[in-house]
């Protein structure tokens, strides 16, 4: 048996990265997991990777309408939703006088917005006892040239997980955020940052930690898994930080 046998779990961003690598790992204990992301393409490989297990949806998480659909679809299709994985996110890496507008409200949305928003589409379907997963990183809390606003953002993501995991208490539903640092992700290559700089920017990343490298998808996706089983039953509001050590050091 699966530790996630007969949950629904939808996971934001599951069409890459990290949130691929946890919506695979929740299929494999079990799981149906509804995958949502902007790229038709590869949504339908991982669709078809997951087979039966697994619904996409086509949406960005800035529109409060394509979350709709994508709350709708899931219970239509699984008749429940158990564990969300609020993961979607980007950064533009710039310093700060190069931020502009366009750029701020970017991030701020993809990465708070969409956040906050998620959520409170997919509450009405939640079962008691859910758990919501939402995705920090550890920019929220330590300084990263050329990223103060997806720090601030993910910050603010750590902040809401509190406010929540207290406001729903008693609807029994656990609210925790996972706190990822540095990890090899396609993600890099949507920075604006040359081949050559995100090699750098790993590098020096990768020298800030003690175990001396950045993390892989599944290390993230392994304390995914915690957070969304009863092995984590006692926790609400917690950080739980996979980041190599960075933040600890």
């Amino acid at each position: 048996m699966g530790q996630l046998d007969g949950k629904v779990a939808v996971v934001t961003g599951g069409n890459s990265g990290i949130g691929l690598a946890i919506a695979r790992a929740f299929s494999v204990e079990g799981a149906q997991v509804s995958i949502f992301g902007r790229d038709a393409e590869s949504l339908e490989a991982t669709r078809s990777e997951l087979a039966s297990n697994c619904l996409t949806a086509v949406g960005d998480v800035r529109s409060l309408g394509d979350l709709r659909m994508l709350v709708e679809e899931t219970y239509e299709a699984f008749g429940a939703i158990d564990i969300l994985v609020v993961n979607a996110g980007g950064a533009t890496i710039e310093s700060f006088d190069e931020v502009d507008e366009e750029s701020f409200n970017y991030q701020s949305d993809v990465n708070f917005k969409g956040a906050f928003f998620t959520i409170q589409a997919a509450l009405p379907m939640l079962s008691k006892g859910s758990s919501i997963i939402l995705t920090s990183s550890s920019a929220n809390c330590r300084a990263a040239p050329g990223m103060s606003v997806y720090g601030a953002a993910k910050a603010a993501v750590r902040s809401l997980a509190r406010s929540l995991a207290v406001e729903f208490a008693e609807r029994g539903i656990r609210v925790n955020v996972l706190t990822p640092g540095p990890v090899e992700t396609a993600a890099y290559a949507r920075t604006g940052l040359s081949a050559s700089k995100i090699a750098e920017f790993q590098q020096s990343q990768a020298a800030q930690s003690p175990m001396g490298r950045i993390g892989q998808p599944s290390e993230i996706a392994s304390a995914a898994l915690f957070l969304a089983t009863q092995s984590s039953s006692y926790m609400t509001g917690a950080e739980l930080v996979v980041d190599g050590g960075i933040t600890q050091i």
